[in-house]
């Protein structure tokens, strides 16, 4: 035994040493050593560690210690998790210290039964495992409150998590509220490897003293990245599973890794990925189970328990599974595709080993060159500690709004400044201005939630506070929830979040859930009920929606462009794709055919006689960290630029902003972190850019954005959200932001602090304004350089677009999709009116469109076709005297109508899809093609591009 286990053990009494030797406890493990003496000495202190080193254990024994030596009369010690099922593992793990220590162990939360909670609250348990919420429910009730002024240890578990949410801010002021009734406590913080221990410190203790204990994860994790080579039995299983051989090799070298281990962790990006996996291995009989946050409850402990049992070899998962849930021992873990942030990679690959600190192992299966150069930027960061910092929600509104009634429900009349130092004691409301205190005030009182009287400038209760203290517990947002029945036999085989709906849903569109695909038939909004039918082939269809991309930070994609510079000189020497994989191998960690096919974008990247569509051969130039290329075909331009997901979001919604209003057009957007694509009128060109990026202010891109954010959907959506928080709406209660009317949402709330927090959460959680306006003044600066090619370029063609379906399906294998569509616009209504007498209007079914529109009343063919809801512009084209507006409705008839006089239904059909006005529909008829198949594959190209841009048209 060392010096520093004897140290940490004798930190603790007779009783707890007792209990240590009795469970088996013979030496302390790292964290232990580390924590102990400091948590023993009654410090605040956050002790970062691995999930399966012991940190339950190193928080709680000298808790226990201190329990022991002086029996509290309440609450002795409050252990805080952010998940109920960490809440039943935590009670399995601490119940028997409980019973040897003669302390009382106990657990609340929102499925507590009322007898359990009558009965803590008459007679306190000595540590109660519970969660943020029921704090927030405990700070309400007076016996409850009573017994919190004994508390004299507060835990918070996985606190980096709450740290970078609203629940956290929602918890940091709780904390503050419990020290008002306690007079103060230890706070114990434990946490997975963040970049900024020092920040979380302060974020656990309200800006107090901290001691923080880190065990260094990096040097104790082995991460192999690998893209499967397909092999010749590929071909065989691609049969079986129908699909293609790359997919099927993904799914083999899953299959072998999982063989080759005892028990393996799976982990995907997203829910979507877990149940288009899991379907794979379900085809294939193999023992692998699917687990993630939207199966039910019984389900996951059901899978959790036959894995902990060994009845299954591998459990595939999403984020649930990278806190601390019990699932026994894990001795590999495997990610698919990039883990897209370092302090991700580790704390899922953290899930292997921990057998007195042994290695974790772990490999990440990638399955292209993105996909490969950013895991191995992550592994190789994550070996070295480059961990990003969590992301404090600092000063959020809502919250503030959401705690000052329950501040004034628990105290009765509470005066202004008392709440107010109450709330910006909390970390993240430090800087909050009593002035803005104020204006939320002044809301929550025109709301009706608690009575301001300003006079006196006291805080008190009003008739709505009881009920809405109560209904808003939490601030993890209020959606709807629809229920997913099946069509045909109207059983409920799921639910949708509201958010997926609003944004996602509509006939046609194909989703995967409990692992198998289906078509949407039906919305019914008043019901809140999505009717569906099964897809009998899974191979012959393409899923429309992948899932939420985790973003992927600004100093991962940096490195990929260094990545990027360190091959192309090489490449440009005469060096091949494997020689620079071997270069790359002695400071990465892939093997050779992984390096290699990477590498290989690359080498064409630089390869002047590169198979591509460009007009010239002139040299392609190669993105790097500090080089933009701007690539061009037709309407696409790519800017292939190194700045990550938030800040190529940013400089992407700037650059749609300003050309759209050059062009007096929309201009559609996507983004990775690699690439900024807009899809722009024929009128902007190449230099129209050029001047934005040359002429833009850096210091006005904020600006510039929130004007593009004021009547996006985006911004109504969380505005609807934050204003339920301030009581502005009422709680939903069937009236989604999808349906409220956004325009005068927006316009309602535009002055108000609601309005200020939803834009602050937009640029928090999607926009890094800060690195956006830095690449602006380096571009004109010269600092960056940029570059333009004609045509497109490999590296520019590799976006994640290319690569979100190889699970499912070849990119043309939607054979019932485009039937769907077809089906669907043929029953879509228009409104037929010739535009030569103006006097004709018909109201009818595309189907019973003639092949030549034909007026009866005068003769013409030039018809019009108009949405069924256009009437506006059919009075607009009957007007004697017309406005603007109704001038620019009158022209876009006649191109309509243009259209139908030379094309027919043809001209019609395509008018009739959504969003696809004259000029697209004249793109989609204009195209050579073979069959009739493709005509409608465009126009559900053009349908989906809509719906991915239509956030950001006005």
């Amino acid at each position: 035994m060392t010096e520093g286990d004897v140290a940490a053990f004798s930190q603790l009494g007779t009783m707890v040493r007792g209990a240590l030797s009795e469970r088996g406890f013979s030496t302390p493990t790292a964290p232990q050593r580390l924590a102990i003496p400091p948590l023993a000495a009654g410090e605040n202190t956050l002790v970062i560690a691995p999930t399966g080193s012991g940190k339950t254990e190193t928080a709680m024994l000298p808790v226990f210690d201190d329990l022991v030596d002086e029996r509290p009369e309440g609450f002795g010690a409050l252990y805080i998790t952010p998940l109920r099922a960490l809440n039943r593992d935590m009670l399995d793990r601490l119940e028997w210290w409980g019973d040897f220590l003669d302390l009382e162990v106990d657990v609340r939360h929102g499925d507590t039964t009322d007898y359990q909670r009558s009965k803590q609250a008459e007679d306190p348990p000595d540590v109660l495992i519970t969660t943020p919420e029921t704090v927030q429910a405990m700070l309400t009730g007076d016996r409850l409150r009573d017994a919190l002024a004994d508390l004299s240890h507060v835990v918070i578990d996985e606190v980096h998590e709450l740290a970078a949410s609203k629940r956290g801010a929602q918890l940091s002021i709780g904390l503050e509220r419990l020290r008002d009734l306690s007079g103060g406590f230890q706070r114990i913080g434990l946490s997975a490897t963040v970049g900024d221990p020092s920040e979380v410190g302060q974020f656990l203790t309200g800006g107090r003293r901290c001691e923080i204990r880190e065990i260094d994860v990096g040097s104790n994790v082995d991460v192999t990245v690998r893209q499967p080579e397909i092999r010749p039995e590929d071909e065989q299983l691609a049969g079986q599973l129908m699909t293609e051989a790359d997919t099927a090799s993904h799914v083999r070298l899953i299959r072998d890794l999982v063989e080759e281990h005892e028990s393996t962790l799976i982990f995907v990006n997203t829910r979507q990925t877990a149940e288009a996996l899991g379907s794979r291995f379900t085809e294939l009989d193999l023992p692998i189970g699917v687990h993630h946050g939207s199966l039910s409850k019984e389900a996951r402990i059901d899978v959790e328990d036959r894995f902990k049992a060994g009845d299954l070899d591998g459990l595939l998962c999403t984020s649930s599974m990278e806190l601390g849930i019990d699932v026994g021992r894990v001795d590999h873990v495997i990610q698919y595709k990039s883990p897209r942030q370092v302090a991700r990679l580790l704390q899922r690959i953290g899930r292997a080993g921990h057998r007195r600190d042994e290695v974790s192992i772990g490999t990440i299966v990638t399955t292209r060159p993105d996909d490969t150069f950013e895991a191995l930027s992550i592994a190789r960061r994550a070996r070295d500690g480059e961990v990003e910092p969590a992301r404090i929600h600092e000063g959020s509104l809502d919250v503030v709004a959401n705690q000052i009634p329950g501040l004034v429900h628990s105290r009765g009349s509470v005066h202004v400044r008392d709440a107010y130092e109450t709330i910006s004691r909390a970390y993240p409301f430090r800087d909050l201005e009593l002035e803005t205190f104020r204006e939320v005030l002044g809301e929550l009182h025109r709301n009706r939630i608690v009575w301001f009287d300003e006079g006196e400038d006291r805080i008190e209760t009003s008739g709505g506070t009881w009920q809405y203290v109560y209904a808003n517990l939490s601030m993890i947002p209020d959606e709807e929830t629809y229920e997913v029945h099946d069509i045909a036999s109207s059983s409920q085989i799921g639910t949708l979040d509201e958010r997926f709906v609003v944004n996602f849903a509509q006939p046609g569109e194909v989703f995967i859930q409990r692992g198998e695909m289906w078509r949407i038939a039906e919305i019914d909004d008043d019901e809140s009920r999505v009717k569906v039918s099964p897809i009998e082939d899974p191979a012959g269809e393409v899923p429309s929606w992948i899932g939420q991309e985790i973003p992927v930070p600004a100093a991962v994609a940096q490195e990929v462009g260094e990545i990027r510079a360190v091959a192309e000189p090489q490449l440009e020497a005469g060096a091949d794709a494997r020689a620079v994989g071997r270069e790359l191998s002695g400071r990465y960690p892939g093997d050779e055919y992984t390096l290699t096919e990477a590498c290989t974008q690359l080498e064409r990247q630089v390869d002047a006689d590169a198979d591509t569509d460009a007009a010239d051969t002139s040299p392609m130039p190669m993105p790097t960290a500090d080089r933009i290329v701007l690539e061009r075909q037709g309407r696409t331009i790519v800017l292939n630029a190194c700045y990550g997901h938030m800040a190529n979001e940013t400089l992407g919604r700037l650059l749609s902003s300003l050309l759209g209003q050059r062009a007096g057009s929309s201009v559609g957007l996507e983004t990775d972190p690699y690439r900024i694509e807009l899809e722009v009128p024929t009128s902007v060109a190449t230099s129209d850019v050029l001047e934005v990026i040359e002429e833009t202010d850096p210091d006005h891109v904020q600006a510039i954005i929130e004007l593009g954010l004021k009547n996006s959907d985006a911004l109504a959506f969380r505005l609807a959200q934050v204003s339920a928080k301030f009581g502005a709406l009422k709680r939903w209660q069937g009236q989604g932001s999808g349906r409220l009317s956004n325009d005068r949402l927006l316009a309602a709330l535009e002055d108000t602090p609601m309005y200020e927090e939803a834009i602050r959460e937009v640029f928090h959680e999607d926009l890094d304004v800060e690195r956006a306006a830095a690449v602006l003044e380096g571009l004109q600066s010269g600092e960056i350089e940029l570059v333009t090619h004609r045509g497109r370029t490999p590296v520019g063609q590799g976006g994640r677009s290319s690569g979100g379906k190889e699970l499912l399906a070849p990119e043309n294998a939607d054979a019932g999709v485009i039937e769907t569509v077809k089906e669907r616009l043929q029953d879509d209504r228009v409104i037929l009116l010739c535009t030569h007498c103006t006097e004709w209007k018909a109201r009818t079914k595309v189907k019973r469109v003639q092949e030549q529109p034909k007026c009866p009343e005068c003769g013409s063919t030039r018809i019009a076709s108009l949405n069924p809801w256009a009437d506006e512009v059919v009075q607009a084209v009957r007007a004697a005297e017309k406005d603007d507006e109704q001038e620019q409705m009158t022209e876009r008839a006649f191109r309509a109508a243009s259209l139908v006089q030379s094309h027919g239904k043809q001209a019609v059909i395509a008018m009739a899809a959504r969003g696809v006005g004259p000029h697209n529909a004249a793109q989609i008829i204009n195209k050579l093609r073979e069959d009739e198949t493709e005509f409608y594959r465009d126009i559900l190209s053009k349908e989906r591009e809509y719906a991915r841009t239509q956030a950001f048209w006005d």
